[in-house]
């Protein structure tokens, strides 16, 4: 199956074989973390935490019920979920006095705990993240890790005195997401939604949208700014230096398990994964290549070799399966490790270590006496030419428009707009296409609303979307 061709098939059957995931239970869009597919997001938990945990978050795990008192008191909310969540009715045979909802996100669960926990300004900044799992019914075809019901999930939240300070979050939310997708070698575009597309109770969300092989965008994260919207309806004051009280506001940053989703759309080809180094359950597999009259020498050296790497911190996978070496780089081609390190009777003789790059197809050999050091530099080459590659695609995907006369498929467009919601509307109807919002991060535009004609200085991005 060609990714180029049939990328929505594709991307099903590479899961498969890679075996990431496991659709057959019998909840659809609720699927099974196999072990490679969890070592995977598990290790970009990882990247998350380590970020998460030096810019003064602090860790938490919020029940995974919310109370329908709870959740329906900011009405945007609620309006915005309504038609997603699961209800829970009963507990065994007994009817619920109030229902009881599965979290779609933790707003609702988290705030009224919030109300107890701020008191002062002393008590502020609030910042806290969790990595839990979040229920949305999702109505369109599901799909691993890109459409799914049962979703794995990240989201910070956090409290401040001040819209200003609250603001600071935000761009702190935006260099630690620098630092994560720099990790997951992975392009993306952050803009400001229209005001229909935000969060629902939000005072303005920029998305974080990266660019699939068929043009299309997967919106893989996304930051809040709630000014005061919750904290008015759930009561989270603190008292000033003047004894006054004020409600905090408020900030949200969430991302999910649509990363791992990306990564494989992004990097991968026609003969499987393709994985970053640091995300990768194994960064390296060494692949003995036994003769009949080596065979103890290279099995011991190859273990030496394991031994070598793992202590130096790199995470290695022998492969002593009594299969032929052909097999075994089918079977670790499709699951897409960073680097294949071959050992024989002739390799030991020279003293080296031969070695074949998943990315590039690339093989060569590495002294036996530096191989730490080596693996180590060939993972970090490996990281920057995926994200090259990665960054170039994206490019090559967007398209300047000044008019609309021919839209072009597998494009994101890039236009003038006016920021009137009716020209909006007017576009996402006639032309089947989302507005992903106006550029986060300031850019140079002169041009004209592609609707209206009015004079704008600032570009949009519209695309169709996974």
């Amino acid at each position: 199956m060609e990714k180029e061709d049939n990328f929505g098939d594709w991307y099903i059957d590479i899961v498969e074989k890679a075996n990431l995931s496991d659709k057959r239970y019998p909840i659809k869009g609720m699927n099974v973390w196999t072990p490679y597919g969890w070592k995977a997001m598990s290790n970009i938990d990882g990247l998350i935490r380590k970020e998460l945990d030096a810019t003064g978050h602090d860790e938490v795990c919020f029940p995974l019920m919310i109370p329908e008192t709870e959740f329906k008191k900011e009405k945007e909310h609620i309006k915005g979920f309504d038609s997603e969540v699961y209800w829970v009715t009963h507990a065994g045979l007994n009817e619920l006095d109030v229902r009881l909802v599965l979290r779609p996100t933790s707003e609702t669960a988290m705030y009224p705990m919030f109300a107890l926990w701020v008191r002062s300004h002393q008590d502020l900044p609030l910042k806290v993240y969790q990595i839990v799992n979040t229920f949305r019914y999702e109505t369109k075809q599901t799909r691993a890790f890109m459409r799914v019901r049962e979703i794995h999930f990240f989201e910070s939240h956090t409290c401040h005195v001040s819209e200003e300070d609250a603001q600071r979050q935000i761009e702190e939310d935006v260099e630690i997401l620098s630092k994560i997708a720099k990790k997951l070698c992975l392009p993306y575009f952050l803009s400001v939604r229209t005001d229909w597309d935000k969060f629902p109770g939000a005072y303005y969300t920029v998305g974080i949208d990266t660019v699939m092989p068929n043009g299309k965008t997967l919106q893989i994260g996304s930051i809040h700014h709630y000014r005061t919207n919750f904290s008015e309806p759930y009561g989270i004051t603190y008292e000033n230096e003047n004894g006054e009280h004020k409600h905090v506001h408020q900030t949200t940053y969430g991302m999910s398990e649509r990363l791992l989703g990306a990564i494989i759309g992004a990097h991968s080809d026609d003969s499987g994964l393709i994985m970053p180094p640091d995300v990768a359950p194994f960064q390296a597999v060494i692949i003995p290549i036994i003769s009949k009259d080596n065979g103890p020498i290279v099995a011991e050296a190859a273990l030496a070799l394991a031994a070598r790497l793992s202590a130096y911190g790199i995470r290695v996978k022998l492969d002593n399966r009594d299969a032929r070496p052909g097999s075994k780089y089918y079977d670790w081609e499709i699951r897409g490790v960073p680097l294949r390190l071959e050992l024989g009777g002739r390799d030991i003789e020279n003293g080296v270590v031969t070695f074949a790059r998943r990315d590039t197809g690339e093989k060569g050999a590495i002294e036996l006496r530096n191989i730490e050091q080596g693996v180590e530099l060939l993972l970090k080459i490996i990281s920057v030419s995926l994200s090259e590659k990665a960054e170039k695609s994206q490019i090559s995907k967007v398209e300047d428009m000044d008019s609309l006369d021919s839209i072009p498929e597998g494009k994101i467009l890039r236009f003038g707009w006016c920021g009137c919601e009716e020209c909006g509307h007017k576009f996402e109807d006639t032309y089947d296409l989302k507005i992903l919002g106006t550029p986060y991060l300031p850019e140079e535009y002169s041009g004209r609303c592609i609707i209206c004609g009015k004079a704008t200085d600032k570009p949009t991005m519209a695309a169709r979307t996974m």
